[in-house]
């Protein structure tokens, strides 16, 4: 068993890379174990396909240097928090027994990300719970519920419980956003293919004046902002920045 110390639990692939790909390099930097699990394939992406983000995935994964990364293949779009989706969740947690997870954001522009938000949520807690009983390889799974879960913020705007310094991440991080080819701009693309919102050069300019935004909030120049449905607290009032 691989234990992770981040376990990112996106719904798409590329959601973690846009909401905390700073976060996931600095916290590999500071000696901790990190990966991500997706939950659907992204199947119902205008651009792309399901079998391209695969590829573009794996890629990004190479970029951040995780441990790990694999795909649950939820159906896209019409997943619910329900006991089906829940166990697959859990199965997950259980498998990498995370000290924190980061997942979607509360609500936003695509209903899959505040569906995942909600799903992975409760199924975090569910985990801990040792009367529900879930196999990894035909082995009963222990009960394991993590210390924290945070959410990234995503296209709307939602302001954060705590913000995240990733200035010496950022350049990394726009190179594993990137990394999704079919998904972003692309000069190479092909002018038939239909033209999305994150396609557009603007977006990733978008993303970018975000991250300043947040940077400014703490006197950095890039950060990453998360939410929490627990009150976050400190050891030290100086751990504060």
């Amino acid at each position: 068993m691989l234990k992770l110390d981040i376990l990112v639990l996106p719904v798409h692939p590329d959601d973690a890379e846009l909401g905390c790909a700073g976060v996931i390099l600095k916290h590999i930097k500071l000696g901790h174990k990190v990966g991500i699990v997706d939950l659907t394939r992204g199947e119902l992406g205008t651009r792309g396909s399901a079998e391209i983000r695969e590829k573009e995935a794996a890629h990004a994964a190479e970029i951040l240097g995780i441990a790990a990364r694999e795909n649950l293949e939820l159906p896209d779009g019409f997943f619910e928090n329900t006991k089906p989706y829940q166990l697959k969740v859990i199965e997950s947690i259980r498998k990498y027994q995370p000290e924190i997870i980061i997942t979607n954001a509360y609500h936003d522009r695509h209903p899959d990300h505040g569906r995942a938000s909600e799903l992975v949520e409760t199924s975090a807690f569910l985990s801990g719970l040792r009367k529900i009983e879930t196999s990894y390889n035909g082995v009963l799974q222990t009960e394991w519920r993590p210390k924290q879960v945070l959410h990234f913020i995503q296209d709307r705007y939602i302001e954060p419980d705590i913000v995240v310094d990733v200035t010496e991440f950022w350049d990394t991080k726009i190179k594993s956003i990137y990394a999704y080819g079919s998904q972003f701009f692309n000069p190479e693309w092909k002018e038939d293919e239909p033209q999305t919102y994150i396609s557009s050069p603007e977006f990733i300019q978008v993303v970018e004046a975000r991250a300043r935004e947040y940077g400014k909030s703490i006197q950095v120049k890039y950060a990453e902002g998360f939410t929490s449905r627990k009150i976050l607290g400190v050891n030290n009032l100086f751990d504060l920045k």
